[in-house]
């Protein structure tokens, strides 16, 4: 099944826009495991656990993993997914970017390594360096194209001088990816659900790519504003163009109690009712 096939299953199947990122911070983590990094796949599993009925994917992030040397917890994490929760695609988080022989093999790293279904990527070096993910029949590519940080519009709110209409350089990336960049039928987009009118924009230009929206939870993103800018349904009611919200911390560090993963299931629940409108 492709990456957009098994999310597009998981979205109908759960009734879910929500996506819970796989952060792992031991010194967040509860009671006795707080400080404790060779817990990092002990909490991420019980979150999955709690949770895997209420998602339409989860979103681990690598550098949280690699950080404590954890990469073979993440190998473990990225397993009892697929076993517990086989219907729910995962976006590896790595936004990875390089040219040649190096992104061939950070595309492994993604798709064989660690079986992801999707994998995030930085497109600043162009085109060639999405190729050797896009070659990974039916693995999804999801870009970044207008991030929630502050210094994001450092370089993706600019102008293209060089560019009919001078589009900025987030206008000129999302039409890349919904037009000769999506040359598998798989790539989708990251915009940060701090700037709504922002996702209207890219859904514009893009009407038809997945959108993995980060910034609803902890970094205040409003989610019926992310839903009404991002979200699109033909006349019978069928999605169109779909999106993915991702919350991290305001799931995972719900509770520092022994009660946290009960806790981050409350919280997945609520946030995903309000995704329903």
């Amino acid at each position: 099944m492709t990456f957009l096939a098994k999310l597009q299953h998981a979205q109908h199947l759960h009734e879910s826009l929500l996506c819970v990122g796989l952060d792992p911070e031991p010194s967040k983590f509860p009671g006795a495991w707080k400080g404790q990094p060779d817990r990092i796949f002990d909490f991420c599993a019980a979150i999955v656990d709690a949770t895997k009925d209420l998602v339409c994917a989860f979103k681990p992030q690598i550098a949280y993993f690699a950080a404590h040397r954890a990469e073979d917890q993440l190998e473990r994490l990225m397993a009892h997914i697929q076993r517990v929760a086989p219907q729910v695609p995962v976006i590896l988080d790595s936004k990875r970017g390089d040219i040649g022989s190096t992104a061939e093999q950070y595309a492994r790293e993604a798709f064989v390594r660690y079986q992801a279904d999707a994998v995030t990527l930085s497109p600043f070096m162009g085109f060639d360096t999405l190729e050797p993910f896009l070659k990974h029949a039916g693995k999804g590519v999801i870009v970044l194209c207008r991030t929630s940080n502050p210094g994001g519009s450092d370089l993706q709110n600019l102008r293209l001088a060089d560019i009919e209409g001078q589009p900025r350089v987030y206008e000129h990336i999302a039409r890349q990816a919904q037009g000769p960049w999506n040359t598998n039928g798989q790539m989708g987009l990251v915009v940060g659900a701090t700037f709504p009118q922002e996702i209207a924009r890219v859904r514009e230009l893009a009407p038809t790519v997945p959108l993995l929206i980060p910034g609803v939870g902890a970094q205040g993103g409003d989610a019926a504003a992310t839903v009404r800018a991002g979200l699109r349904r033909d006349a019978d009611g069928r999605i169109t163009g779909t999106i993915i919200v991702n919350s991290s911390r305001a799931v995972l560090y719900a509770s520092s109690g022994d009660d946290f993963a009960s806790a981050a299931r409350q919280v997945a629940q609520a946030t995903r009712l309000q995704l329903q409108g």
